[in-house]
């Protein structure tokens, strides 16, 4: 979570329930430019009462600093950003009396030993490709912007593929499914979703993306006609191996029930989720172990 001194944030630490102490503590940490460690210990029984009240038995660490206006690390991550490669960042929030703690690159911790780093790699956002710019498309666009991902909306109609119909999309490309391969960025990690509404154009997207290891290939429309899909591409020479098979998503979305537009946007971002963190989808109460693996 980014406090301006001002009283503006964004982003969480929790679902409200500890930013109001939080803060108070960082308007010292501004004052004095002095880091601290702030601990929330909700395991007893009393904290209801005489703690922060969250009940949900857990121990949870708080490092608040104070950042420069440029930090060092903040370049190198904006960069790492745009080339789309991963960000190591190291947090020693606890340590030695003299210990610097705070925020570093991973190959730029002090020399000075830690006992508490907390060490995250910042990935680069979601690639997400949507293969058609129809009205149904509107709201997956909208949705995937909301979760910070990276759209392009790539469609061979110049009056659908627009900026001014999807203005949460990073690109909108005019391109044939045969120019896609020198137009549109698709690798290994971006996830892809075809959604043109036109067998003509299905098809030979399909071609282009079936054989390529993405991260997830979605299929917009009946079972029926994903393997008649199938079977056209087997019939004029692609090799359509088991593998491509499991890799593609069809239909495309989790079974929420869904039937306008924004339910299917839901249920096709629900699964691309579900995909990316390894999970099936099922509701939380069937899960045995804890939520966060």
């Amino acid at each position: 979570m980014l406090l301006i001194s001002d009283g503006r944030r964004t982003g969480s630490i929790s679902g409200g329930c500890l930013e109001d102490d939080v803060i108070a503590h960082a308007h010292q940490v501004m004052a004095t430019e002095r880091p601290v460690e702030v601990t929330y210990d909700t395991t007893a029984e009393n904290d209801l009462v005489w703690g922060v009240g969250l009940g949900c038995h857990g121990l949870v660490h708080v490092l608040i600093e104070k950042l420069p206006a440029q930090p060092g690390w903040a370049a190198t991550l904006l960069e790492n950003i745009r080339r789309r490669v991963p960000t190591e960042l190291a947090t020693v929030w606890q340590g030695p009396e003299g210990t610097s703690l705070g925020t570093f690159l991973a190959d730029g911790l002090p020399p000075e030993p830690a006992v508490g780093v907390f060490r995250q790699i910042i990935q680069p956002p979601v690639a997400l490709a949507v293969f058609g710019a129809g009205d149904d498309a509107q709201p997956l666009v909208r949705f995937a912007n909301a979760l910070g991902w990276q759209v392009t909306v790539v469609d061979p109609r110049p009056a659908l593929a627009t900026q001014a119909r999807f203005p949460g999309a990073d690109a909108t490309v005019v391109a044939r499914p045969e120019e896609v391969t020198a137009r549109v960025n698709v690798g290994a990690d971006s996830l892809a979703v075809i959604m043109t509404h036109h067998y003509r154009h299905d098809l030979p997207l399909l071609r282009v993306l079936l054989p390529r290891p993405l991260a997830f290939l979605g299929l917009l429309g009946p079972k029926k006609r994903a393997e008649r899909l199938l079977s056209d591409l087997a019939a004029d020479g692609l090799a359509v191996t088991p593998e491509m098979r499991a890799r593609l998503h069809a239909p495309v979305g989790l079974d929420l029930g869904a039937n306008n537009a924004e339910e299917v946007a839901l249920a096709i971002l629900a699964e691309m989720q579900a995909t990316l963190a390894g999970r099936d989808g099922h509701p939380l109460r069937e899960r045995l172990g804890p939520i966060h693996g």
